[in-house]
């Protein structure tokens, strides 16, 4: 069978396509007899096959042309499955024991064919609800951004290979129109798709509509997002896009990824940290108060910070002499001056950081796709007292980012707003 043109998979045609490609045949050694086909795809956008077979595994996804939670009325393009391929592919060169192996794509069908996490990973974001440490996150997490951050940009990269890429990327406009709706508009108006856990945050939501310092500043951010090109980013590096074990960390679904603001990945990760945080108190029990964890969850917010600085300054140091055209080694030729070049670059990347992160908090309370550790919670009035420190402490990290100098004030920020 042929696949010429592009069909929605069912598991009868998946077996089919997979006997139809050697590239999947072979992990499964053609063995199509007790082969168990499960779909997971509990995603808002695609298709997700488990593939298992005494001799092998893998998965499929699959990109429809529409947003998945929503049907057929919300319309998006399955070209993304070409560029989460692509990212897949350069966020694996860079970092391999981060990123699952693509084994497959085929851009007609818009299927990637790859490595299956097998259990015991989960997706983070069900371990922070569970109450789990994971005691090398901040570890594994920073070390792939400050990897495909750095390496993908003009740090390292000379401006002709960097506008090759940009160019090549440009074609996921879609996907980042996506983004720039739901992240930096919609919250900010009155949207037919937006909710909140009403009617206790009815207020909070119009609030946020009304604030003119707010809109003020999440301009800026959404200016940044579309006219940035300084990495390759994720594009929508939540705790949802990430599975673990103790011992692993693998970063998946790029297929928002474009070159864009370094900061939108970091604060999208740590952002989402926030969020468990102030969702623990709606997990809590008797038998355990998740005092503890919580405490867990601001050292990693911490350490992830701490720890990508430390990584990606010293791929920096490492390289300044290198081919990267940011700062031409013959310009900028004394130590103090590339440290004070370093330090500038670092902070103004912090309060990227904190705004772009901030952004996304406020969107998933107000805006449209809202975070299981908030939904997880079936008491509406205490979700919504979970939800509102949060989203006062978003509102304030957006608004007075740059009066942040480090890690451990956004961290004392967090502590005092409970």
């Amino acid at each position: 069978m042929v696949f010429t043109e592009f069909r929605t998979l069912d598991e009868k045609y998946l077996v089919e396509y997979i006997k139809a490609t050697p590239a999947l045949s072979d992990k499964i050694g053609n063995n199509f007899d007790d082969l168990k086909i499960k779909e997971v795809g509990d995603g808002n956008l695609n298709f997700v096959y488990i593939v298992v077979s005494p001799a092998g595994s893998f998965v499929i996804k699959q990109a429809i042309p529409y947003v998945r939670c929503i049907g057929e009325s919300w319309p998006l393009t399955k070209e993304r499955a070409y560029f989460e391929a692509l990212a897949l592919r350069e966020h694996g060169r860079l970092s391999p024991e981060n990123v699952p192996e693509v084994y497959h794509f085929d851009r007609t069908m818009s299927v990637i064919g790859m490595r299956y996490l097998e259990p015991p990973h989960i997706i983070l974001r069900k371990g922070l609800i569970a109450g789990i440490e994971y005691p090398l996150l901040a570890e594994h997490i920073s070390d792939y951004m400050a990897k495909t951050l750095y390496y993908t940009s003009l740090l390292y990269r000379t401006t002709t290979e960097h506008k090759h890429d940009v160019a090549e990327f440009c074609g996921n406009v879609e996907l980042c129109r996506h983004t720039e709706r739901v992240v930096f508009s919609d919250p900010y108006k009155v949207s037919d798709f937006n909710r909140c856990t009403s009617p206790y945050l009815d207020r909070d939501a119009e609030a946020v509509r009304e604030d003119d310092i707010l809109k003020l500043e999440v301009a800026e951010l959404k200016s940044k997002f579309c006219e940035r090109a300084q990495a390759l980013v994720h594009g929508d590096l939540h705790t949802g896009s990430v599975m673990v074990t103790r011992e692993s960390t693998q970063v998946i679904d790029p297929e928002f990824a474009f070159y864009g603001p370094m900061g939108f990945d970091i604060g999208a990760f740590i952002g989402n940290l926030i969020l468990a945080f102030y969702a623990q108190d709606g997990h809590a029990d008797q038998g355990n108060d998740r005092k503890t964890y919580k405490e867990w969850i601001l050292r990693t917010i911490k350490e992830t910070w701490s720890l990508f600085y430390k990584k990606f300054t010293a791929l920096w140091d490492e390289h300044k002499d290198g081919s990267g055209e940011a700062y031409l080694p013959g310009i900028y030729n004394k130590p103090e001056l590339h440290q004070l070049v370093q330090r500038k670059f670092m902070q103004d990347l912090f309060h990227d950081t904190l705004g772009f992160g901030a952004a996304k908090m406020i969107r998933r309370i107000v805006g449209v796709a809202h975070v299981e550790d908030f939904e997880s919670i079936t008491d509406a009035s205490k979700r919504a007292q979970c939800e509102r420190p949060a989203l006062n402490l978003a509102k304030m990290l957006l608004k007075e980012r740059r009066n942040f100098q480090s890690i451990d004030e956004v961290v004392s920020a967090i502590q005092q707003l409970q």
